[in-house]
């Protein structure tokens, strides 16, 4: 038999990815996730600042508990933990000390007597200054 040029049988090429097409989908992939990471971000930042606003609330509670066995609000939020020299019927603790940070890991502002009431807590929001939009607003308990 002769084999001439024109008779030779090719194998069929493997199929499968290239290096460019598989650096191609990784790209596309990292990309992906970049959004999917930086939504997730927003996402918790959201939350924590409704738990933020939310713990505000349970604050107050302790600073009314506080008030109610003692005639006044506390000086200071120190004072739902320890017992300060001047609380006559201190039946605390009343908070714990992580209660007295919000969410972010800012310490809540106080005022007693407050400009909204007998005192004010104000939530100063993710970045922890005064102002702002977002998951950067203030939150008081007057609100």
């Amino acid at each position: 038999m002769n084999k001439s040029p024109g008779n030779i049988r090719r194998r069929p090429r493997a199929a499968g990815f290239s290096l460019i097409e598989m650096l191609a989908v990784i790209v596309l992939i990292g990309i992906v996730a970049g959004i999917v990471v930086q939504q997730v971000g927003k996402n918790v930042d959201k939350g924590k600042w409704g738990a933020g606003k939310a713990a505000v609330g349970r604050l107050a509670g302790d600073i009314d508990a506080y008030a109610l066995d003692n005639g006044s609000p506390p000086a200071r939020l120190e004072d739902l933990i320890t017992k300060p020299g001047n609380a006559r019927n201190w039946q605390g603790p009343y908070a714990k000390e992580s209660d007295l940070k919000d969410p972010f890991g800012h310490a809540f502002q106080y005022k007693a007597p407050g400009e909204h009431g007998d005192f004010d807590i104000t939530f100063l929001g993710k970045d922890g200054q005064a102002g702002g939009d977002g998951v950067n607003a203030d939150y008081g308990n007057w609100q």
